[in-house]
């Protein structure tokens, strides 16, 4: 059983012996410990990849399962990435879907069924078991549709709802959007508002804000909507920059830098003698004390 184990992440899929090659392997000696580890290493360099078998029957009626080829490093997450990218289904959350994998022990006779999280590796944990014995499905968590204005981003249209889950956030929203129309913009580039008709108000919502759940917590859903607004960065509007405030001063000659003898000597002699000064002519005594 150990030797099975040991061997199994890296077995091709056709891992069915003919009888002429079960008899010679049956006539050899053991191999050395060394040798097997040697020729494990190259049958790791040799095929990184494997094939697994995906029910997908909650994508579409007539589709039963897909086989796709993946690495042992590949995530729950990539494959449901992988499956809606496929059936080109851009309007899917992938977020609402999920991988559940089903083990049958067949000497017991039991089923377990596991749920994988967004970071498992299905490749690996179908190599821990013999070939046939594990099964995957896709299947898929309760959403809700969610009204998004969106004419920003397509000006034909007025509005696009779409079924997100409770865990889909602000950025996966517009990102999911993007995809609808083919978009190549970047997500940063937009902003999604909360908008009260009877209020009259928006709210700004945080890029880490889940929609469906801000919709949950309206009082009247009839006078909440979603608004999709350009930010005012990327619209072509910049600042005007003010340069900076300097006084137009006369040229001060170098020869009159320095207080005359008979100047003000305090401050109650400066007052007196720029009061008695013409604003017409002004002096160099008075912009050297400025």
């Amino acid at each position: 059983m150990l030797k099975h184990v040991h061997l199994s992440p890296l077995r091709s899929r056709a891992d069915t012996l003919s009888l002429s090659s079960t008899a010679s392997y049956s006539s050899l000696s053991p191999e050395p410990l060394s040798s097997r580890s040697s020729s494990y290493s190259s049958l790791s360099e040799a095929a990184p990849t494997t094939t697994i078998k995906v029910y997908a029957r909650c994508l579409r009626l007539d589709i039963e399962y897909k086989t796709l080829s993946i690495s042992f490093q590949t995530t729950s997450r990539e494959v449901v990435a992988s499956l809606l990218s496929k059936y080109r289904m851009r309007h899917r959350d992938p977020k609402l879907f999920y991988l559940t994998m089903e083990v049958t022990v067949r000497k017991a006779g039991m089923r377990t069924v596991l749920v994988l999280d967004e970071e498992a590796r299905p490749a690996a944990l179908q190599s821990c078991h013999p070939r046939g014995d594990s099964r995957f499905s896709l299947q898929m968590r309760r959403g809700g549709l969610v009204k998004i204005y969106d004419s920003v981003l397509m000006p034909g249209s007025l509005y696009k709802s779409l079924l997100v889950s409770e865990r889909t956030t602000v950025d996966d929203l517009l990102q999911l959007l993007l995809n609808c129309y083919g978009s190549q913009e970047r997500v940063e580039q937009f902003s999604l508002y909360e908008v009260c008709r009877s209020q009259e108000y928006q709210r700004k919502l945080h890029p880490d804000d889940c929609p469906l759940r801000v919709q949950q917590c309206w009082p009247s859903p009839g006078e909440f909507h979603f608004l999709v607004r350009r930010n005012v960065q990327d619209l072509g509007f910049r600042p005007r920059r003010k340069a900076p405030w300097t006084p137009e001063l006369p040229p001060i000659p170098s020869s009159s830098r320095q207080l005359p003898t008979d100047g003000p000597s305090s401050l109650c002699d400066l007052s007196k003698h720029r009061s008695s000064t013409s604003c017409s002519e002004p002096t160099y005594d008075t912009y050297y004390f400025i």
